[in-house]
């Protein structure tokens, strides 16, 4: 039986939401983050501290409050109160919370290198370590840049492959793991000739399982090297490069991981940088990473959507703890440049992005002046917020005007207009329409 969505709550819901303040954050001077917490929560923002995350969601770790007739409790409460809000699917797949958790980055400098479990790893690291894991779902995420934006993001090919950078075919920074490990003989110092030499003999015409085999055991052996062997190494790599720098044009991984390096002195997470592709996307391309990739952000500006999860699984460029063993041995160490998202368009204004995965899918809308685009009705709930301009939101009978830093969220089955007499810029995310 399908369980209806009472009119009277077939409107927008205001949101006060929460900050992360994570060291690698850019300070708030500069970053998108803190202007849209400011404006969404009325906080003075301190200049000199980083900004990192803005929170959209009902996660506990940084939970979003309904703001209505002066009251205010959690998201996460009113929805358990109101599943009805969520639709039917929704509820009967996931129960009566979201599955997505959406967010803003600023990121001024680069975050650890890390993967996400998926669902049975998670209920297992949760189970054992529920200090460190703080709970069981799996955390399957994409990031749309707002800003030019950096990252890692998989192993490079073990033979020939094509960048992705903005060119698409620079000669310059084609990638070959077998290339890597004769041109950086610092590796080859840190691992050990064994290893190498088990991926110098493999080839792709062996099969994807001895490939993998290989691949995981140079990688392990490297981020599982002592802190004291890795530091020598990557003084020497460092030093090299430097004076390497002097006589020809570092090609571009070479001058990231001297700007890794500076970040994080002495950490495995340098050199290992090498063993990744370095993917540079422009605004309002998207980069989706399923569980078990590897990857770090490296700089720059997105939205990003994500399972309702916080699980993290580090083992280089960070401070935090680190999981080496765990991460080794759950990477699917599969190889080759990710596939970059565009976009498709679903009216004038509005283009949506759609991962491979059911917890969720985002819209960007960029309305010019005099412009509107309408959200029809869907299954699911959906969550937007305003980045750029204001403008007036139409839902059934009644409008509310909208500005910079507003978190809206919308229950399933209600149709919403936007419309501008100047600008408006706005994302919303929601539950992967694939699914319905």
């Amino acid at each position: 039986m399908e369980v209806q969505v009472p009119a009277k709550q077939k409107r927008l819901r205001r949101l006060r939401c929460s900050v992360q303040n994570y060291d690698w954050g850019r300070l708030g001077s500069e970053s998108t983050v803190a202007r849209l917490f400011s404006l969404n929560s009325e906080a003075e923002v301190q200049l000199d501290k980083p900004y990192a995350e803005f929170w959209m969601g009902t996660h506990g770790s940084g939970p979003s409050f309904l703001i209505e007739e002066g009251e205010s409790r959690t998201l996460k409460s009113w929805i358990s109160d109101n599943p009805n809000v969520l639709g039917d699917k929704v509820l009967e797949k996931w129960g009566s919370d979201l599955p997505f958790l959406f967010k803003v980055l600023s990121v001024a400098k680069a975050l650890s290198i890390q993967a996400h479990p998926d669902k049975e790893l998670a209920r297992t690291l949760y189970k054992l370590q529920p200090h460190v894991y703080k709970d069981d779902n799996h955390k399957p995420e994409m990031a749309l840049a707002l800003t030019e934006f950096q990252a890692l993001c998989g192993f490079v090919s073990l033979e020939g492959q094509i960048c992705g950078c903005h060119e698409r075919r620079c000669m310059e920074c084609i990638t070959e793991l077998k290339i890597v490990l004769k041109d950086v003989p610092e590796i080859v110092e840190l691992v050990g000739n064994e290893y190498v030499n088990q991926v110098l003999d493999v080839s792709e015409q062996d099969g994807k399982e001895k490939v993998k085999s290989a691949l995981q055991s140079i990688f392990t052996q490297l981020m599982s090297a002592s802190k004291e062997m890795v530091s020598k190494v990557i003084t020497k790599l460092k030093n090299r490069l430097q004076m390497e720098s002097q006589v020809r044009q570092l090609m571009e991984k070479e001058q990231l991981v001297l700007r890794l390096e500076k970040q994080y002195p002495g950490d495995v997470g340098v050199i290992s940088a090498f063993f990744f592709n370095f993917v540079k996307l422009n605004p309002g391309e998207a980069l989706y990473l399923g569980a078990n990739e590897p990857h770090a952000y490296i700089y720059g500006e997105c939205i990003e959507c994500m399972a309702t999860s916080d699980n993290v699984v580090r083992a280089g460029l960070t401070p935090k703890h680190r999981d080496v063993q765990t991460l080794c041995s759950m990477l699917t160490y599969k190889q080759g440049f990710p596939e970059i998202l565009q976009g498709v368009p679903v009216n004038p204004y509005t283009r949506r992005y759609l991962p491979p995965f059911d917890e969720f899918e985002v819209d960007c809308c960029s309305l010019p002046n005099g412009a509107s685009a309408m959200f029809p009705e869907v299954e699911g709930p959906s969550i937007f917020v305003v980045t750029e301009g204001e403008g007036t939101a139409y839902v059934r009978a009644s409008e509310e005007q909208v500005h910079e830093g507003d978190v809206l969220f919308t229950p399933a089955r209600t149709e919403i207009i936007f419309g501008t007499s100047s600008q408006l810029k706005l994302y919303r995310a929601g539950v992967n329409s694939r699914l319905f």
